[in-house]
């Protein structure tokens, strides 16, 4: 069997070395006679599992001590509730809307307040980021929200919106690891880990101290607050154990290879054999305003349908995977993460200029 190249947006490809190093310890776990999927998350082992991976990733990303890094279940998409029923005090907060994933956690929030919509892309299919250098943030607003790399469209904010003071909350699940970023311009950031860092099922939450009260909205469920994970190092119940740990080795992995400024360059790179081919292509065209373009997701179309999903089935007969564009949106989409080699986005575009070649009109 040999390996495909996964352009899926997620789940997503995961590092060789970390499959290997898992699939040699699956049946004994570092001499515990057992794999992490059996294994107590009370034990020892498990203990020294998830403190390793938390430490990992406060040295990676230079999480301070007044943030506290939570591994919650539930994926982004039970953040979307989580994050007014913890944080909207006043019943009010500011999002902007860059996409579907920004579109439904503003929807959502609608149920626990007034949840007001100050900044969108939609008037031209979320391809671009708006201007947030002077938004009209509302007074009470508790929060300004933002999905800060838009997995479906491709656009990334470059720069982080001026929320004039107001704590900014960003969900950052396919761009997570991608860069160096700082934290304490973040009241949360958050991201499910099965983009860029992990399997499914572990959501990432890092939580400034000051936002983990026991003020939350009414009926909030003991689950769903940030306080009961906090106060339990994130093992208030059976958490996604094998997931973390799967996490705990990525993040390693991210290390040893220099880290998140490392990272971004590579991704830089990589990246750019791609647009750099999209924008001198006669075929192909990329769908994002270049300013906004994002270094992990790169949707591209060639105007025509029929032409689209031929590309798709021969790239996949070809040993590319997971091409298909998102259902909303169509087209192609090719999603080049971490894990990505460079080889892959290399053979990727070698393959479209022959397609291209072969389907001139």
């Amino acid at each position: 069997m040999s390996r495909v190249y996964n352009f899926s947006a997620g789940p997503a490809v995961l590092p060789e070395e970390v499959l290997k190093e898992a699939a040699d310890e699956m049946l004994d776990y570092r001499g515990t006679g057992m794999s992490v999927m059996e294994m107590s998350h009370r034990s020892k082992a498990y203990e020294t599992i998830i403190n390793e991976a938390e430490a990992d990733l406060r040295d990676l990303m230079g999480i301070p001590d007044n943030y506290k890094v939570l591994f919650l279940q539930g994926g982004a998409s039970q953040q979307f509730a989580m994050i007014p029923m913890n944080l909207m005090k006043n019943k009010v907060a500011d999002y902007i809307i860059t996409g579907q994933w920004a579109k439904k956690a503003y929807q959502e929030a609608q149920l626990y307040g007034k949840a007001n919509a100050i900044a969108s892309s939609a008037d031209k299919t979320f391809s671009y980021i708006p201007d947030c250098s002077d938004l009209p943030i509302s007074e009470d607003a508790d929060y300004v929200y933002i999905c800060e790399n838009n997995t479906i469209y491709g656009t990334k904010f470059k720069e982080l919106p001026n929320t004039k003071g107001k704590t900014l909350v960003a969900d950052v699940s396919s761009c997570f690891l991608s860069e160096p970023v700082d934290v304490t311009k973040y009241g949360i950031i958050y991201g499910g880990v099965q983009k860029n860092i992990g399997p499914a099922g572990v959501v990432i939450v890092i939580i400034r101290e000051d936002l983990i009260t026991e003020d939350v909205l009414p009926g909030t469920p003991t689950m769903l607050r940030y306080k009961t994970h906090a106060d339990n190092k994130s093992l208030y119940n059976t958490p996604p154990a094998y997931g973390i740990y799967i996490c705990g080795k990525v993040f390693k992995w991210l290390k040893n290879r220099g880290g998140l400024a490392a990272m971004k360059e590579y991704n830089e790179k990589k990246a750019a054999i791609l647009y750099d081919f999209l924008d001198s292509s006669e075929m192909f065209k990329g769908t994002v305003e270049k300013k906004d373009r994002s270094l992990m997701n790169v949707p591209f179309v060639t105007g025509d349908e029929e032409l689209d999903a031929l590309f798709v089935k021969e790239a996949k007969a070809a040993g590319f995977e997971n091409l298909k564009g998102h259902r909303t949106v169509g087209g192609m989409r090719a999603s080049i993460y971490n894990a990505m080699p460079i080889e892959g986005v290399e053979k990727l575009v070698a393959f479209m200029k022959e397609f291209e070649e072969a389907h001139k009109a």
